[in-house]
Parts: C-alpha cells; structure tokens; sequence
C-alpha cells in the first residue's frame, strides 16, 4: 500500500517537474505567448532560489533535500 502511494506521488513529483521545465522553456522562447499562464515561471523560480541563497546554511539544508528528492528515482 505505501509503496504504491510512494510511486504515485514520485509520478506526480516527475509530471510537476516536466511541466516546470517546458513552462521555463516556453517562457524564454515565447514571453509574450504564455499571457494565458498568468504567471512568471522563470520569476517564480529565480524567487525560490532567492529564497534559499538568502537563507543561509537553512536554505543550504533545504536546496539539499530538494535536490535529493528531485534525484531519487
């Protein structure tokens, strides 16, 4: 049972990550052709890692598991 919610949640995790991805490409080749998104994804992330960076050693610590979890298959 857990296992099958753990795979169902990395498969959530992976289909986010592709959608951040190709919004992040669609935004750099098309800025004015994403106005339906509503949103700055290249923004938005430049915010989160704003966020970390100025965290300090806490931020370091969170990017880290980030990273782990990104990295885990």
């Amino acid at each position: 049972m857990m296992e099958g919610i753990g795979r169902w949640l990395r498969d959530i995790v992976n289909i986010a990550l592709i959608v951040i991805a190709l919004g992040v490409v669609l935004q750099i080749l098309f800025p004015q052709a994403l106005v339906f998104i509503s949103a700055d994804v290249t923004g938005n992330l430049i915010g989160l890692i704003e966020k970390f960076s100025g965290a300090g050693l806490v931020g370091l610590i969170a990017a880290a598991i980030v990273y782990a979890v990104i990295q885990q298959k």
